[in-house]
């Protein structure tokens, strides 16, 4: 009798082991991290690439572990009962092997294995991966006969299990990741917000992030060469857009430090030897690329051909502004400041949840500076947005009350909103969008 209740109890405990096996196997299976599971790869690790497999074949693999972990416990649960009934009949001493059994599939088999491979999914999941695979591969023949039956049976119900699933894009799941890691506090904003922009720059047009034409200096080919000099090298700017006859009739631009050695050349510092044609000879052909081409092509544009400034047109082909390399890096790692950048920032504080803003600001800028969330499908700067709301030109010292923001004008130049007083109103008085 007692070498029956030995062996009875080590097969039960056997079985509670393979089940708390394929317990852990399948928590950590479906935790570990993929790109975590893709470098052990490419570093050579013969578990990972195990792992990989596994995932591949995720039905497989799910359908062994159910098969293998029902089996055990429904077998462990028979023998205890058998046992039960045996030695110790089948009154309250039935219900108390219930209780126990249950007590031990849920702690050892449940709870305690999945808990321990949670926490540590990469560790479990590669030391168990060839046991787990020696069991998918022994046991396929069974778990594919139940793929096919509940295919099947799927299929009676107008269910079609062949059918791709529309799931989420990588971007989104990178997105969503990243968004994540910020709220727990173990990615900065900074680094948020860099490898945000890189994910934009696909859905970005480079008409949101211009220089427009206003804010550029231009100079008039037509003038007398010692004056077109002059204004060139007392630019602040190295590349100036040269003109004939009207503004819109871009003819070249003219780097600076082309027209600088030219001067070296002539030893005539002033340009008074330097003909009209020889300076439009040092000028680059204008680039003119279409405002709706998005940041990534426009990036991967001033690589290939090497340049760093292009002129930006509609769909009529009139030209609306300028986009630089320098404005596309700005988009992703924010503004960057040289000793020749105007020291005014385009937002200043005006106190709790206020601001003052540039109107010439563009929304994305301002929600990546302070954590909002403005819209910016239909406008691309914060003035932009304000017309737009408001459906009017507003005058100086108006308030509108828009998606939560209270804005109200400081200052505008004819039509031109060129400063605005932003304040975010608490959560509790959100108003509906109304003009005030």
């Amino acid at each position: 009798m007692n070498d029956e209740l030995i062996v009875y109890g080590l097969t039960i405990f056997l079985f509670l082991l393979i089940s708390a096996f394929f317990s852990a196997a399948e928590t950590a299976m479906t935790a570990i991290s993929r790109p975590r599971i893709y470098q052990l790869v490419m570093e050579g690790s013969k578990a990972a690439k195990l792992v990989n497999s596994l995932r591949q074949r995720k039905e497989s693999m799910i359908g062994t572990v159910l098969l293998g972990y029902n089996a055990v416990n429904i077998g462990a649960s028979v023998l205890a009962t058998s046992l039960s009934i045996k030695y110790f009949g089948n009154g309250q001493e039935l219900v108390f092997t219930t209780l126990l059994m249950t007590f031990l599939v849920v702690v050892f088999t449940e709870v305690l294995p999945k808990t321990y491979a949670i926490q540590n999914a990469e560790t479990v999941s590669l030391k168990l991966a060839p046991a787990l695979k020696i069991c998918v591969t022994l046991l396929y023949p069974l778990t594919r006969c139940i793929q096919l039956l509940i295919h099947y049976m799927m299929k009676m119900f107008g269910v079609n299990l062949s059918k791709k699933s529309n799931l989420v894009s990588g971007t989104d799941v990178i997105r969503g990741t990243i968004e994540l890691y910020h709220r727990e506090g173990k990615m900065i904003k900074q680094d948020r917000d860099m490898l945000g922009s890189i994910l934009d720059l696909n859905d970005i047009a480079v008409e949101e992030i211009m220089i427009h034409r206003k804010q550029v200096e231009t100079l008039n080919i037509d003038l007398l060469p010692i004056d077109l000099v002059d204004q060139a090298v007392s630019n602040m700017h190295s590349r100036i857009p040269l003109w004939r006859d009207e503004p819109d009739n871009i003819i070249g631009l003219l780097h600076v430090k082309n027209l600088i050695k030219a001067l070296n050349d002539h030893a005539d510092p002033t340009g008074a030897t330097l003909t009209t044609s020889e300076i439009q000879h040092l000028c680059g052909k204008p680039w003119f690329v279409p405002e709706t081409t998005s940041l990534r092509d426009q990036l991967l544009a001033f690589r290939s051909k090497r340049q760093h400034f292009a002129f930006v047109v509609d769909e009529y082909g009139g030209w609306q502004g300028i986009v630089t390399l320098e404005d596309i890096i700005e988009e992703i790692v924010g503004d960057i400041e040289d000793e020749h950048d105007e020291g005014q920032s385009d937002i200043q504080k005006a106190g709790d949840n206020a601001y003052y803003v540039n109107g010439g600001l563009s929304v994305r800028d301002l929600n990546r500076s302070l954590d909002w969330n403005l819209p910016d499908e239909n406008a691309t700067t914060v003035a932009g947005l304000l017309i737009h709301e408001a459906e009017t030109i507003p005058s100086v010292s108006e308030q509108f009350d828009i998606h939560g923001f209270r804005f109200t004008v400081i200052s505008k130049e004819a039509t031109q909103l060129t400063r605005l007083r932003i304040e975010k109103l608490p959560d509790t008085v959100l108003p509906e969008d109304m003009d005030v």
